[in-house]
């Protein structure tokens, strides 16, 4: 049985350590991206799921979201400090799946 692979994307290098030891620890094969466009580089079929910050360098994440969705229907959860409903409409209209402040 493999094991599920999670992509996550954020700028942040201490939010992707602490991810990263969370998810490693539960079982998770992990893929760090330090901005959206390293995450949609990092897509493949073994994609499980995407998590994805807001503000980010180079490619942020409501852009990611809409780059990812153009190849893949894997499930996308914004994982960001924006708690406007705004942020979280477009989130949604882009094909995010699940949003958490």
């Amino acid at each position: 049985m493999r094991m599920q692979k999670i992509i996550f994307a954020d700028d942040d290098p201490e939010i992707r350590t602490v991810l990263r030891l969370l998810l490693t620890a539960e079982g998770y094969e992990t893929v760090e991206a330090a901005n959206g466009a390293e995450a949609v580089d990092a897509l493949d079929e073994a994609a499980d799921l995407v998590i994805l910050d807001i503000n980010m360098p180079e490619m942020d994440g409501f852009t990611a979201c809409s780059e990812i969705r153009k190849v893949s229907c894997v499930p996308i959860l914004f994982l960001t400090g924006r708690s406007q409903d705004s942020d979280k409409t477009l989130a949604f209209s882009l094909g995010g799946d699940d949003y958490l402040v």
